[in-house]
């Protein structure tokens, strides 16, 4: 193993080149071609070793000869793209052979490019820079998006505590501690409260969402009874559909006795599609909630009365601030937060969600969880 030094240099000079082959003619002519551009070039002769020095290497971009002996070098391949996550160096495999199934199994273990001998200088020089800046600018976009996480996370923490204030005043001012109030200013009353309801919901939702996207999700799961959980999220929104003279009808059906899940987190998916369904229902409507229990699978369905969503905003829903043109029925506000934060909380409990449009009107959304066998 030869490793040469750091240089100081600005740009792609100081960047960190893991060379991973055994014939040591390949491996002079690879530093000849590197040493003009100045980079930090370490060299080890196997898998094994490769596997070894990455981790304390960390280089930008590794060589790897799909020649080496080791039993399945497309194994190793997967394993360096793995052994620093999503932060993982671009790996480049150099062979001796032109064969087009190599080729296509180097892709697939996660490599970017493919470089043949002889080697041509000015093209694998040309390969490495591109592989180097992109990998540079992922780098910078992943800087700043947690920046921007931490810059969101702060600004919703510090709204949050004076918008549930103005709440809970405007909740005391109702409720007629102060004296008796005027119909005006009872109406004034009620509009600051559902505005700075609406404010503190999406203040909520913001806060979920830097949370989620910077890896900070704890799923705190348990044994818990989804049944009950389901009915306890049915009540809780019939009374809210109750104002839109709708209901919500539970429908027998199976589920497993327990199930391993967060249950505050599903139940908050839950109370978010019941939610939905009423904003989205004209007054009254029936909605109606199905559960299903297979050998692999159990599942939650809810399927409102609405305009159902259009086939070409579908692509929408479960993106932040994913809105598409349907509106709540009641004029109830929406963030455009609730769907994504749901798809990501089903996926970190190793799930889907799902939705399709109806026959006939509304919308039916699914939510499904694998099965221990």
């Amino acid at each position: 193993m030869n490793i040469g030094s750091n240089h100081p240099g600005l740009g792609l000079k100081d960047r960190k080149i893991l060379i991973v082959a055994d014939d040591p003619s390949k491996i002079e002519k690879l530093r000849g071609i590197l040493s003009s551009e100045d980079f930090d070039v370490t060299d080890v002769n196997s898998g094994a070793a490769a596997l070894e020095i990455y981790p304390r290497f960390e280089p930008d971009l590794v060589l790897l000869d799909a020649g080496l002996p080791d039993k399945d070098i497309f194994k190793v391949c997967r394993s360096l793209k793995g052994a620093l996550g999503g932060d993982s160096a671009p790996i480049i495999f150099i062979s001796s052979k032109s064969d087009p199934n190599e080729v296509v199994d180097a892709l697939a273990a996660g490599g970017v490019d493919y470089l043949s001998v002889p080697f041509r200088k000015q093209e694998i020089l040309a390969r490495i820079r591109v592989h180097l800046r992109n990998r540079l600018r992922i780098a910078q976009l992943n800087k700043e998006d947690t920046a921007k996480n931490r810059l969101l996370t702060m600004a919703a923490h510090d709204l949050r505590n004076p918008l549930a204030s103005i709440r809970a005043l405007t909740d005391f001012l109702r409720a007629g501690t102060v004296g008796p109030l005027a119909f005006e200013q009872r109406d004034v009353l009620n509009t600051i409260h559902d505005a700075s309801q609406s404010m503190l919901q999406l203040v909520n939702a913001l806060l979920d969402v830097s949370v989620i996207e910077a890896g900070e999700m704890k799923i705190n799961a348990g044994s818990a009874s989804l049944s009950d959980l389901v009915e306890t999220c049915v009540k809780l929104n019939n009374a809210i559909a109750s104002e839109k003279d709708s209901r919500i009808v539970l429908k027998p059906g199976p589920l497993p006795e327990r199930l391993v899940i967060d249950e505050l987190k599903i139940g908050q998916v839950l109370n978010n599609l019941l939610g939905n369904a009423i904003k989205f229902s004209p007054p009254g409507s029936v909605i109606t909630v199905e559960k299903e229990f297979s050998a692999r699978q159990c599942a939650i369905t809810v399927q409102d009365q609405g305009p159902g969503i259009p086939v070409t905003e579908r692509g929408k829903l479960f993106k932040d601030f994913g809105r598409t043109s349907v509106k709540p029925t009641g004029g109830e506000s929406s963030t455009g937060l609730g769907l994504s934060i749901c798809r990501k909380i089903m996926l970190a409990h190793g799930g889907s969600i799902d939705t399709e449009n109806v026959s006939g009107g509304g919308a039916r959304f699914r939510i499904s969880f694998p099965v221990e066998p």
